[in-house]
């Protein structure tokens, strides 16, 4: 049996400007608010050389989200933006001046205090509003799906969730469910997908994510020495989209800003949990769950329902839609923790690893190199991808890139 990705072209993608709210002066206020954190440090662009090479395309660079917050994940810049915007509506602050350390002081502490905030998760995401909530002093009330090891939950109480419960439904029924006790409860819902009246805080969520975007783009300005820039091709892995959208969206907005030609974006996702995928193969220009049955190693791309607030840019600026097996995610993980020659290692999830496991298979494999050459994958390529997540499975991780289960066919 041979190695396979489906993939749907986009043969209405868009010349428009990128979205007005993604662009480099809002990642600058975003970022500026995050480096006013504690906590925070810029995470590291990995450039993996020796990878490139063998590949026969240029460049390489995995920016490593697994240290970000000492959280495992990149998730915790969304959900610390959404809070604090929504403090600051709350307050009557200035999400443009304020500091977290301002937020963390006796002047604004016990109005904070009362504040309550919930969410549905398969990991991460829960885990950035637990630790966000537990830095300012708010109860967290988290939601899991059915099928969530152990492990995460645990983190996610860890992080300082006041309770985190896996219920017995889907992710998208459990995110129902979330809406449902918030609006019972008086709680703040803070989540990650949005549907015809919930936006505004997923939109700030989705704004948290360009601190990443703009630090990946800047490191690799550095090291390919050209202030102007751009990565050729991108690949993004996606759960609801919001993390892809805001990358996508900046970085069209960037590729303006340097005259450069737009990067080829790939949206990558588990064939069983497929809503983009299914929704280009309809081709109708709205959105559509997902066909498939929601189970794969992916945890944090099981999701079966498009975030409504991203989904005109991904339907307009993505080139391709790739829905592949959970072998390709496992191949990637044992790649990026085994590197080639003296490339640096990465630690990296089932779902973190899912982008660079698709490019990886496109690349190495001669079954795929009429998609290669579509996509215009040559010598002169550089390919960005995001490892997202960390090892926040660490039993299953430890199966996959230790023992190799789930290998390529």
């Amino acid at each position: 049996m041979a190695v396979s990705i489906n993939y749907v072209p986009n043969r209405k993608l868009s010349a428009a400007p990128g979205p007005d709210w993604l662009t480099i002066p809002a990642g600058a206020e975003v970022r500026r608010f995050h480096e006013s954190m504690a906590a925070f440090a810029p995470t590291q662009l990995k450039s993996l050389k020796n990878l490139a090479k063998q590949l026969g395309v240029k460049a390489i660079y995995v920016k490593d989200e697994s240290t970000r917050f000492g959280l495992k994940a990149f998730k915790a810049l969304g959900a610390s933006w959404a809070i604090t915007r929504v403090i600051c509506r709350r307050l009557g602050l200035d999400y443009r001046t304020v500091t977290f350390d301002e937020l963390r002081s006796e002047k604004y502490g016990e109005a904070i205090r009362q504040m309550v905030f919930a969410s549905a998760t398969d990991g991460n995401h829960g885990k950035g509003v637990a630790w966000t909530a537990h830095q300012l002093g708010c109860k967290a009330y988290i939601f899991m799906p059915r099928g969530t090891v152990e492990a995460r939950r645990a983190a996610i109480l860890a992080a300082g969730a006041t309770e985190c419960a896996i219920t017995d439904l889907t992710y998208d029924d459990t995110v129902r469910l979330v809406a449902k006790r918030a609006e019972q409860e008086g709680w703040t819902i803070v989540q990650d997908t949005s549907w015809e009246g919930y936006e505004e805080v997923p939109r700030y969520i989705a704004e948290g994510y360009m601190t990443m975007a703009a630090e990946s783009l800047e490191a690799l300005r550095e090291q390919e020495e050209d202030p102007r820039a751009m990565p050729t091709h991108v690949f993004l892995q996606a759960g609801v989209g919001a993390m892809a959208g805001s990358v996508a969206g900046y970085l069209i907005n960037a590729a303006g800003e340097a005259v450069k030609p737009r990067p080829v974006i790939s949206l990558v996702e588990p064939t069983e949990a497929a809503c983009f995928y299914d929704t280009a193969l309809i081709g109708d220009g709205r959105r559509h769950p997902a066909r498939g049955n929601a189970v794969t190693i992916m945890a944090g791309l099981n999701c079966g329902e498009i975030a409504s607030m991203v989904w005109p840019i991904l339907r307009d600026f993505v080139s391709y839609y790739l829905a592949m097996e959970d072998y390709a995610a496992a191949e990637g993980m044992r790649q990026l923790a085994h590197p080639a020659g003296d490339d640096p290692a990465v630690t990296a999830g089932e779902s973190g690893a899912s982008g660079f496991g698709a490019a990886r298979l496109i690349l190495a494999h001669e079954e795929l190199k009429p998609l290669r050459e579509e996509m215009g994958l040559d010598e002169n390529s550089i390919l960005l991808l995001y490892n997202t997540e960390g090892d926040t499975d660490p039993e299953n991780y430890r199966r996959i890139v230790e023992e190799g289960t789930y290998p390529l066919p």
